[in-house]
């Protein structure tokens, strides 16, 4: 007996067509099966489906079709993202109404998704930019700002000056806005932010249950959420070198047992220090443009190269008044994390030590392996220009030293909070301006570094 081979351009269009009349992927909400959900992420009406999207919707119905087999009522529906700014800016840029060329997309992207046979209910299907659809969230956005999870927050942006729209970092191209391909600025709008923080401790705590998920998964998904232990250290300033109203600067970092290895301070060119000191020097106010002009991902801090600049500003070292550390203005410092400014301890930071090379800064090792043999290999890179972030013991850090980094840590932050004056107190976020020095343990969501 002759195998017929099979041929998509008929067997596809008869298959499909007999899976349409019978309603196969229709899901009734009166089934008795188990419930099953599959959704892949909306495609953005652009008017072409690409490979892309063929990879994408092909998974995810592997996934749907399965389920169906396994005796799941499953709901496997169609979207379309196409609210927004670049919608239309596209259409100015096709000279239609933004309506009528999102719409029109929508049905060429549709006939050529169904030309893929994909397991969709169809009868589900929905935009975006629907009434039906937008009404509804926006009732969601009332809701949630009754309910004080929704507030107003001046943040920093990436700005496409051509379409004139905020783009995502996944959305700018070696620092080019994606669809204009126009240099995307960096400005800081006043936005509508929803208070995801509130609840990263609880979404940490619920990825310990889940079994099912792979460790690696889990793992990117803590690093999202980005939480970090540390300490908020106030650092004096130098009152001879200091803009006039500024005695402090506040430092948020995660190892605080390096203190007697820093040899700068750096902060955003967004830092409120920063823009003091920039107001009467013109050389400063042109690199911080210069830095506004870098994306804002983290990728993009980490690819580009690392530039500071000295605001001749000095801080005074929090156990030692005879100590005294410049403060930089860094590119790679992002006001949106943390407090905005970090202490460098170059020995211990590959991007720190680096910096450092680069200025003619100190570097102290203060972090070293315990054991003898493996504590002379490290020196020797330290001092060839690789910085030790390992474990081991404190050197060189004065009533530190043989302490355990854990050890150092707690005892740097119990000698400084000793030192707070009698008003100081432990806050969440701020501690009193009342301290003259001091720190306090706190938490720090999406800290862009690790110091």
């Amino acid at each position: 007996m002759a195998i017929e081979r099979y041929n998509p351009r008929t067997a596809e269009p008869k298959w499909q067509k007999a899976w349409e009349a019978a309603k196969l992927f229709e899901t009734r909400n009166d089934d008795p099966r188990p419930k099953y959900y599959v959704l892949e992420m909306f495609p953005y009406p652009s008017g072409r489906i690409h490979m892309g999207h063929v990879r994408n919707y092909t998974m995810g119905d592997v996934v749907a079709r399965t389920k169906r087999a396994r005796g799941f009522n499953v709901l496997h529906p169609m979207g379309w993202d196409a609210f927004g700014m670049p919608a239309e800016n596209a259409a100015m840029q096709n000279r239609t109404h933004p309506a009528k060329w999102t719409y029109e997309n929508i049905a060429a992207m549709r006939g050529q998704l169904k030309s893929m046979g994909l397991s969709l209910d169809w009868a589900r299907e929905f935009a975006t930019c629907d009434v039906d659809y937008y009404h509804r969230q926006q009732m969601l956005f009332v809701d949630m700002f009754d309910k004080g999870l929704v507030g107003r927050r001046v943040s920093k942006v990436n700005w496409d000056p051509v379409d004139q729209t905020v783009l995502a970092n996944e959305q700018v191209i070696d620092g080019r806005g994606w669809r204009s391909g126009a240099p995307v600025e960096q400005r800081e709008l006043a936005q509508w932010v929803f208070k995801i923080t509130d609840y990263a401790e609880d979404l940490l705590t619920a990825l310990d249950g889940l079994d099912g998920w792979p460790e690696k998964v889990r793992l990117m998904q803590k690093n999202w959420i980005g939480k970090s232990e540390g300490l908020l250290i106030r650092w004096a300033l130098d009152t001879t070198t200091a803009p006039e109203g500024e005695s402090e600067l506040e430092v948020y970092t995660t190892r605080p047992d390096t203190i007697f290895g820093a040899s700068f301070m750096a902060i955003s060119p967004d830092h409120p220090l920063a823009k003091k000191a920039a107001a009467n020097n013109a050389a400063l106010a042109d690199f911080c443009e210069e830095c506004r002009r870098i994306g804002t991902s983290l990728a993009a801090l980490e690819t580009a190269e690392k530039k500071g600049f000295d605001t001749g500003i000095r801080v005074v070292h929090p156990f030692d008044d005879t100590w005294r550390l410049p403060v930089y203005v860094a590119n790679f410092v992002l006001m949106e994390y943390g407090t905005g400014a970090i202490f460098g301890c170059p020995s211990g930071d590959q991007r720190d030590i680096d910096f450092a090379r680069k200025y003619g800064l100190p570097v102290v090792p203060v972090v070293v392996p315990a054991e003898p043999d493996v504590r002379a290999a490290a020196l020797a890179g330290i001092e060839a220009g690789t910085a030790y972030d390992g474990d081991g013991a404190m050197i060189n850090s004065r009533f530190l030293d043989a302490m355990t980094p854990e050890a150092a840590f707690d005892e740097v932050a119990s000698r400084l909070e000793k030192r707070r004056s009698a008003t100081g107190r432990k806050a969440s976020a701020r501690c009193s301006s009342a301290c003259a020095t001091g720190a306090f343990r706190a938490s720090a969501i999406g800290a862009a570094r690790s110091r």
